[in-house]
């Protein structure tokens, strides 16, 4: 699913249950104009800035990082601990591509306790 269609379906979900969704209140809430909204959510204009899709994510009650990724971008303070050891984040992510949910969930519980 592209980053447009995603925004689109996951606010007109909650403009369903609150009419506080549209996409003119959500593009005031988050400083765009209505009409890029529009025009983010039919994928006729790129994905906006991470400043603005933190902003939609919160409006949205989204993971900045889930939308972040969607629209193919990484976040500012991921990208500045990456730069700090490129050559090893890069082998590490490598390494964990193809392991499982499970694993992954708790390789960052061991390394968030301090179990390593």
């Amino acid at each position: 699913m592209t980053f447009g269609k995603y925004i689109r379906e996951h606010r007109e979900a909650l403009k369903a249950e609150d009419r506080r969704f549209s996409v003119r209140q959500v593009a005031q809430r988050i400083g765009v104009e209505p009409a890029y909204l529009s025009k983010i959510e039919r994928g006729d204009v790129a994905p906006p800035s991470e400043a603005k899709i933190r902003a939609l994510a919160e409006e949205l009650g989204e993971d900045p990082d889930v939308l972040l990724a969607m629209a193919g971008k990484v976040s500012s303070d991921l990208q500045a601990i990456i730069r700090k050891r490129p050559q090893l984040f890069a082998d590490l992510i490598r390494q964990l591509k193809s392991a499982p949910d499970h694993a992954l969930l708790r390789i960052a519980r061991d390394v968030r306790d301090g179990d390593w």
